[in-house]
């Protein structure tokens, strides 16, 4: 048995199971998916390999787990920052920042390797979890068509688009790179000069005509 070192049982509980949850992500960040195991992340997290099997049955579980995780501390953390923003053109940039840093740093194999390994059921439910960041950027679009910085286009195509691009340039870099800060101003700028934005000598967003 683990010696407790959390206040309760359910302190414990939830101390183990994000061990685990960390632990895995490392692991996919220096080893990637292909023929991981139970037993590294067991090992890694410092837990027994009957403690991770209590909260996941299987790699399947637990790479669901992990994604959905991840993906809704990143929303909350997101639509907190960009809540401290007004101009629509300065909230994509944050959206764009984020994603690429995101996707650079968390190494989650892309979605067809996601669908492959899941089961069609999981891959729905990561894929509703997802979906939400895709309506989060839409709406980022809209407000800027609305307030007048961005040009009336398919909001729906748009976004698509601009998550391809995203998925790109994170594939090309690594966050700890030299060059990484560079390649992803350049991003950022590309982005939303594709959105249809424009600036001023100074670099701020400006209201089209």
């Amino acid at each position: 048995m683990p010696r407790i070192t959390a206040a309760s049982n359910a302190a414990q509980r939830a101390e183990t199971q994000r061990r685990i949850l960390t632990g895995f992500g490392e692991l996919l960040f220096t080893h990637g998916l292909p023929g991981l195991t139970m037993t590294d992340v067991a090992r890694h997290a410092g837990v027994g390999r009957t403690a991770v099997y209590n909260y996941y049955a299987d790699m399947e579980q637990l790479l669901i787990a992990y994604a959905l995780d991840e993906t809704e501390r990143f929303l909350g953390d997101l639509r907190s920052s960009l809540a401290e923003l007004d101009n629509p053109v300065d909230r994509l940039a944050l959206y764009v920042r984020a994603q690429v840093e995101d996707l650079s740093r968390r190494h989650l194999p892309p979605g067809p390797a996601m669908a492959a390994v899941l089961s069609p059921g999981s891959f729905a439910k990561l894929a509703d979890h997802v979906s939400e960041l895709n309506l989060l950027l839409e709406d980022i679009l809209r407000d800027g068509v609305a307030a007048g910085y961005l040009p009336d286009t398919d909001i729906t195509q748009l976004a698509r688009l601009i998550h391809g691009t995203l998925s790109s340039s994170a594939a090309r870099g690594n966050a700890a790179d030299p060059g990484f800060e560079e390649q992803l101003k350049q991003t950022v700028r590309f982005i939303q000069l594709g959105a249809g934005a424009r600036f001023d000598d100074g670099g701020a967003p400006l209201r089209l005509k």
